[in-house]
């Protein structure tokens, strides 16, 4: 096999990986997220199943380009595009509006240790995914392997957004610290559906850099 042909099977399994792993986070963190009441938690699973979608439209631009490199984006990849982004959209308002009451009913979780866990496990394996998909993005001269990695941050700083009023929560029990993370998680589901609704159009210039 080929060196070339090898880094589109990394690439391919990367891709791989990344939707089986959104689709077991986002059971995990639904289901928790219900059990303990926890806003923030349930709203970052919600996203996962979303992002799987995502996922998926990444896996077919792979095989697309590994056929031909300077191919446009096909009609499946566009749609499943605009249908994360819609989808993204639709999560913020109705986590900004879930919020809301929260706030309203000084709603404190049970137990948050399992966002916690989740955040952890979370940042370490998208720092990683980040970090390989680079790598491969690199080796096969693809920007845009490479920009769907940079721009794949922002679900690292969601991680961070859960662990962060996850951490809250779980030491100073007090109402809104849960319904604030939930707000930020908003803010970046948007922010990705924006991403994900310019970048369907063709019109979308990731900002994202390499460190």
């Amino acid at each position: 096999m080929e060196p070339i042909q090898k880094h589109y099977k990394v690439a391919q399994a990367l891709a791989w990986f990344t939707i089986i792993y959104n689709l077991a986070e986002g059971i995990i963190s639904t289901f928790y997220g219900f059990e303990e009441e926890t806003l923030s938690l349930f709203g970052f699973g919600v996203d996962s199943f979303i992002e799987m979608i995502s996922s998926i439209g990444i896996l077919v631009m792979i095989f697309r380009i590994e056929k031909n490199p300077n191919s446009p984006n096909s009609t499946f990849e566009k749609k499943a595009l605009q249908l994360t982004g819609y989808c993204l959209h639709a999560l913020a308002i109705i986590l900004v509006l879930t919020a809301a009451v929260s706030i309203y009913e000084a709603h404190i979780p049970q137990d948050t240790l399992p966002g916690i866990i989740i955040s952890c496990v979370s940042i370490g394996i998208m720092y990683l995914l980040i970090k390989e998909k680079i790598k491969v993005g690199k080796a096969l001269d693809s920007a845009a392997i490479v920009a769907d990695a940079n721009c794949a941050r922002v679900c690292m700083y969601m991680s961070m957004v859960l662990l962060g009023s996850s951490l809250l929560a779980y030491f100073i029990q007090i109402p809104y610290i849960d319904a604030i993370g939930a707000i930020g998680i908003a803010y970046f589901s948007y922010t990705e559906g924006k991403e994900s609704l310019e970048k369907a159009a063709g019109t979308h210039d990731c900002s994202c850099h390499d460190h």
